[in-house]
């Protein structure tokens, strides 16, 4: 079949990321104790080689045990954009080196230091989890992508094709095509329906925002998409239970949460079974009480040209006991809230999570998206693109209960736009805080 053919030639392109593939394959079939104790071997030592070979974490670790790994203090974004070349190890040629960034959707741009290999395990990882929906090597995978720097060569308008001959034959050997997906309207939304139906893709991977207005689109058209479709996966941005439901009978497969980050991927992914797994070959993932909040705190196990240890995404989640039917040995999780949004303030010093947001809009109808902004401790406004404006009962319920959430003296006004922009990564952010910083 072509795929096996496609398979074929690309292991011959990529070898060390299908020797990757297979030891990651491998792991599944472990035990929990044998992964358990393999992690534990895996972090003493990226401990141990950050603390002798780079100058931050020589300095940074002074005075604490490294044995101790839960006393060693956090890492933040502020010291990573600080202290980057620091970071590095001090016997790594810094010629092969190559510099990446974050979107910077939480207002603090990150840049960081990475190299081929770095890239070739994550897409290792990703394949693996990929085969979680039934996918093989060499089937057709579309990627809808909102990150501009990712997609230089490639066009927004799958109507205008515009990558070069040797992109094209590329894409065709790897069967993956990448469609820039920054502009959302009726028209983009029609064409990426018509480029699924033509490419028959077996996985779509996308931000969770645009893979639910695709889906939105696909039902209020009644398009029929390919049954050639196994899985959804629904990365970069948080998954609500209001898009995945829509999303799983426009696309007609299952949909599948990834999580994880530029600087340190392949963090978690879900199972069949609807389980989010840690991927503790790859990751040491901790869940930390903090502000009434269950801090994430990440260590990338196979990241030592730049280790990130102990650090802070600013995400909420925990970890979960028991095992998964699905019978991979992978511990479980579940999040809280996602690193690209704010925290909101009160007049009177509190401050809401965003998750309380999440639901307000709950039993509305017509809405396709949504924002809540606040420009003063006392006002928030909501962006919304919906079919209709609110109705008046409706919105005095929203109105109530804002205020019944928050302080009674919090306005809410509310704004209808053609559509909400979203950030240079391309994300959508649904709860935003443009008041200055607290002590300022």
């Amino acid at each position: 079949m072509l795929h096996h053919l496609r398979h074929a030639i690309d292991r011959r392109r990529y070898p060390q990321r299908f020797a990757w593939l297979d030891d990651c394959l491998r792991t599944e079939s472990q035990s929990r104790e044998q992964l358990a104790a393999r992690q534990r071997q895996a972090l003493a030592a990226i401990v141990a080689h950050a603390a002798a070979h780079t100058p931050f974490y020589r300095a940074k670790y002074a005075g604490f045990d490294p044995q101790d790994f839960e006393a060693l203090p956090i890492l933040t974004k502020p010291e990573v954009m600080a202290q980057r070349d620091a970071m590095v190890d001090e016997s790594f040629d810094r010629g092969r080196l190559r510099i990446a960034h974050t979107g910077g959707s939480t207002g603090q741009p990150l840049a960081y230091y990475y190299h081929r290999e770095k890239h070739e395990l994550m897409r290792a990882g990703m394949m693996r989890s990929y085969q979680w929906c039934g996918w093989r090597p060499g089937e057709p995978i579309l990627n809808l992508w909102g990150a501009r720097q990712d997609l230089k060569a490639s066009p927004a308008d799958p109507g205008r094709d515009g990558r070069p001959w040797r992109k094209r034959l590329s894409d065709w050997v790897s069967a993956e095509r990448t469609i820039g997906a920054w502009e959302l309207d009726e028209a983009r939304l029609d064409a990426w329906a018509r480029l699924v139906q033509s490419y028959r893709p077996v996985l779509l991977q996308g931000y969770a925002s645009i893979l639910a207005e695709l889906a939105r689109h696909v039902l209020e058209h009644r398009l029929r998409l390919p049954r050639s479709l196994r899985g959804v996966y629904a990365t970069a941005e948080v998954l609500y239970d209001r898009q995945r439901e829509p999303m799983e009978r426009a696309f007609g497969a299952k949909v599948y949460n990834q999580y994880g980050c530029r600087e340190v991927p392949n963090i978690a992914v879900e199972c069949p079974h609807g389980n989010q797994h840690v991927l503790t070959d790859m990751v040491h993932l901790e869940s930390i009480p903090q502000d009434g909040e269950d801090l994430l705190l990440v260590t990338s196990l196979t990241n030592r040209v730049m280790p990130f240890i102990r650090y802070r995404l600013g995400d909420a989640g925990r970890l979960k006991p028991g095992d998964c039917p699905c019978g991979r040995p992978f511990p479980l999780m579940e999040m809280g809230q996602c690193r690209s949004n704010d925290l909101l303030r009160t007049p009177g010093g509190r401050r809401i999570y965003p998750s309380f947001f999440i639901h307000l809009l709950d039993g509305l109808s017509g809405i396709r998206q949504f924002q809540f902004v606040q420009e003063a401790a006392d006002r928030i406004t909501l962006h919304l693109v919906a079919a209709q404006p609110l109705e008046p009962d409706p919105l005095a319920a929203l109105q109530r209960r804002l205020r019944d959430g928050t302080d009674p003296a919090m306005t809410l006004e509310v704004r209808y736009l053609e559509a909400i922009p979203r950030t240079a990564s391309g994300k959508h952010r649904f709860v935003l805080c443009n008041l200055p910083p607290q002590g300022s």
